[in-house]
């Protein structure tokens, strides 16, 4: 397919003036000279925008793409394709070739190129560098091919890989990857791109792959296949590792799509050579990708590391008494016994577990610890008693901003993210690891539920041996976005000392909501779960209706004084007539309606105005804002009123203002809806929960759970009650293969349990493997 065919639509123009480029992502601005065009266009000159390399005055271009509506600057042409004309004349390029581009390149050195190669000159260059061989020398040759192909370079692939479908930012991202070997990269493999370049999958190489004759059973398709089928299920069900037979069976049905070419031998053969290479471990016929089998391997070590440090002088029974009742007086609580087993078995342990519910005192409980450490060791808890030698010793985190916020509220003390904590850069690296480890005497994780095997590896190897370490979190929640089930495994292991705490305290004991989430944990619909409380209600509605009464819950909560920061919709999906999208569009109209003076930015259909809530997607530590969180729009400039003549918006997240511009605004979205995996970490004044047959694909009950365990005071249910009496019966039936629970009993037990004397390992206490 020939994306430059004669009848597509088109303008070819000259260049006049770059408005704006931007070097990183190649966003650029121009206004250009209509030479010819098929387009309803009349005017002499167009302002074009797209994501083009540098583009120079009087170079002409022939354009592919449409025309949009700029509420601010007018009739734009967005450009999706584009190709450059070069010279074809041999005057017209002897005198391309000894312009300014081309260093040492002179008129005299271009008169001798045409003449060996013709008007047909710099296409051949870029076909074959070797053409020049015997025409000019060596390192010229190479000056003028490497120059050639960055100015050219971009637009051959463009057009090759426009063919496939490839969007204008896949394109660059594949050609910022090979450079001027793009074009010999893929042609030499396409399936290599799977391996090299985030957002390429499998149809999309082997696509290209057929196109140049690799199909069937060819070693690179069948690798291709493997590393795509291992990683894909890895990712989207949160498997570390899946059986040599799921991988050989899936394998199949991926290549063996339209017709049967490949058979199991030539899996089994290919993921030999895979395991050859460490690109995948196979192990008792489990297969992982190296990484999450080094994951689950280097965070055993490290746990292993830190339960075996040298033990320390336990304080005596009667000191923490009394130290406690001094705590108590001063916090003004009274600990109920299980709370304060879980404060001093946190004290008396290297690693501790402490889990429960909402309304169970996880909270008042890391509070009593943090407050027992520094009391029994005569530490201040002001961190400005502390310097840059003398570090803080106490050190709270959590997955992400907003739970790392209310860890930092309940107990007066700085809390960051996992991802702050261990130095994430903008690379993709931590600064944090074994061999420069955090400092710290005591670290309290909380939400470790939605902790993945890559992170708790990373977080847990920058750990020194002498810490102490407490991990918080609910196993009834969902499990994290990424591999693994971390906390669910530890627990399973029943090798570190655990706290469960299960009464619901006084201070919660008049929620509905609390109690709502206890009974859901048990599988049980409450009998009054259409009675209006005074904390919860469920509004019951057709699916077609409620968006409409989500709209009308949100007016109300308006006029009772909330904010669109103190109300927070929850919804399972993205796509649908009650989805987050529609949700959002529909909320917007309802916290942040279009007005005269208000400012807005269209992105897409998307109408960004100052005011709107918007959460972050994606981790920029740059700027200390990581994927989560939730800010509001403070300002819009527009491209003429700015030295970077382009529109921009500025977020602000709790106080950090963070700068976007249009090629970045994908990097936010809407949240007066968000999803209830993006909830996860937060707690709200009001959550409002839609419950519609529509979600069914999707509703559990630990997402259920979850999402109502996010409400702080309010929670409004509406929908259909079939479809939350259905969510509740569906536990999660996709369950996630690792092994991090028998690692870790492989690691501890062997210690411990002779050969001919396994069969008692049933009767041995976790405390016997410390």
């Amino acid at each position: 397919m020939d994306l430059f065919e004669e009848e597509q639509k088109y303008i070819k123009a000259q260049v006049l003036h770059t408005i704006f480029h931007n070097e990183e992502n190649l966003y650029s601005v121009m206004r250009m000279k209509v030479m010819e065009t098929n387009e309803a266009y009349e005017e002499k000159e167009v302002i074009i925008t797209g994501h083009f390399p540098r583009m120079h005055e009087e170079e002409i271009f022939t354009l592919h793409g449409h025309f949009k509506e700029h509420p601010r600057y007018g009739m734009q042409y967005h450009v999706e394709m584009f190709k450059k004309e070069l010279p074809q004349t041999k005057n017209g390029v002897v005198q391309y070739l000894s312009s300014d581009l081309f260093k040492g390149i002179g008129k005299r050195t271009a008169e001798r190129i045409v003449e060996k190669l013709g008007g047909q000159a710099i296409s051949k260059i870029m076909d074959d560098e070797s053409v020049l061989d015997g025409i000019v020398k060596k390192d010229k040759a190479r000056e003028l091919y490497q120059t050639i192909m960055e100015h050219q370079g971009l637009e051959k692939v463009m057009s090759f890989l426009g063919g496939y479908g490839f969007g204008t930012k896949l394109t660059i991202k594949i050609y910022q990857t090979y450079k001027d070997q793009t074009l010999e990269a893929i042609r030499s493999n396409p399936y290599q791109l799977i391996e090299d370049v985030e957002g390429i999958g499998f149809g999309r190489a082997d696509e290209i792959g057929k196109a140049f004759g690799i199909s069937g059973n060819h070693p690179d398709r069948i690798r291709a296949g493997c590393l795509f089928t291992l990683e894909n299920v890895s990712l989207q069900e949160g498997h570390v590792y899946i059986t040599k037979e799921q991988l050989v069976d899936q394998t199949m049905d991926l290549l063996n799509n339209h017709e049967k070419t490949t058979a199991e031998e030539d899996i089994l053969q290919c993921l030999e050579t895979l395991q050859g290479e460490e690109k995948l471990i196979v192990e008792n016929d489990r297969v992982y990708l190296a990484t999450l089998y080094y994951a689950e391997q280097g965070l055993v070590t490290s746990i292993f590391r830190i339960m075996h440090q040298d033990e320390k002088d336990a304080f005596p029974e009667s000191e923490f008494l009394i130290t406690l009742g001094g705590i108590e007086d001063k916090l003004k609580v009274q600990y109920a016994p299980r709370q304060k087993e879980g404060i001093q078995t946190a004290l008396g342990h290297p690693i501790m577990i402490l889990t429960g519910g909402p309304g169970t005192g996880k909270t008042t409980v890391i509070k009593g610890i943090v407050e027992m450490y520094a009391s029994l060791n005569g530490l201040s808890l002001n961190p400005k008693d502390y310097n840059e030698k003398n570090p803080f010793p106490i050190l709270l985190t959590a997955p992400t901003g907003r739970a790392a916020k209310r860890m930092s509220e309940s107990t007066g003390l700085p809390a960051s993210t996992i991802h702050r904590l261990l130095g994430w850069t903008p690379e993709g690296s931590f600064q944090r690891n074994e061999k420069d480890p955090v400092s710290g005497k005591l670290l309290i994780i909380d939400e470790f539920s939605m902790v993945d095997i890559w992170l708790a590896n990373q977080l847990f190897k920058s750990l020194p041996s002498d810490i102490q370490v407490i991990v918080v979190g609910d196993e009834d929640q969902l499990p994290s976005v990424g591999p693994g089930q971390v906390l669910k495994d530890l627990l399973a292991a029943e090798l570190i000392p655990t706290v469960r705490l299960t009464e619901i305290y006084r201070q919660a004991e008049g929620s509905s909501v609390i109690q709502l989430a206890h009974a859901i944990k048990k599988g049980e619909v409450p009998r009054d779960i259409a009675v209006q409380k005074t904390d919860r209600s469920f509004i019951m509605c057709s699916g077609a209706q409620v968006v409409d009464v989500v709209k009308k819950v949100c007016e109300n909560a308006q006029t009772k004084g909330f904010s669109a920061r103190d109300i927070q919709v929850l919804a399972p999906m993205y796509r649908g007539p009650a989805g987050i999208n529609t949700l959002n569009q529909a909320l917007q109209e309802v916290f942040n309606p279009p007005l005269e003076k208000r400012r807005e930015l269209l992105f897409g259909e998307v109408a960004y105005r100052v005011g709107d809530k918007v959460l972050q997607l994606v981790n920029q530590p740059e700027s200390q804002v990581f994927n989560g969180d939730i800010g509001e729009i403070v300002s819009i400039f527009y491209a003429k009123e700015n030295v970077e003549q382009q529109d921009m918006l500025v977020v602000s997240f709790d106080g950090i203002e963070v700068t976007y511009t249009k090629p970045d605004f994908n990097q936010i979205t809407h949240a007066y809806c968000c999803s209830i995996h993006k909830s996860q970490g937060s707690e709200f004044p009001i959550v409002i929960l839609p419950l519609v047959k529509s979600y069914y694909r999707m509703l559990r009950r630990n997402l259920i759970y979850t999402a109502i365990t996010r409400s702080k005071k309010f929670l409004i249910l509406c929908g259909e009650q079939e479809a939350f009496q259905s969510g509740i019966s569906r536990t999660d039936d996709s369950v996630r293969q690792t092994t991090l629970r028998e690692k870790l009993r492989d690691r501890f037990m062997p210690k411990m349990v002779p050969t001919d004397e396994a069969a008692d390992v049933e009767n041995l206490s976790p405390y016997d493997f410390l």
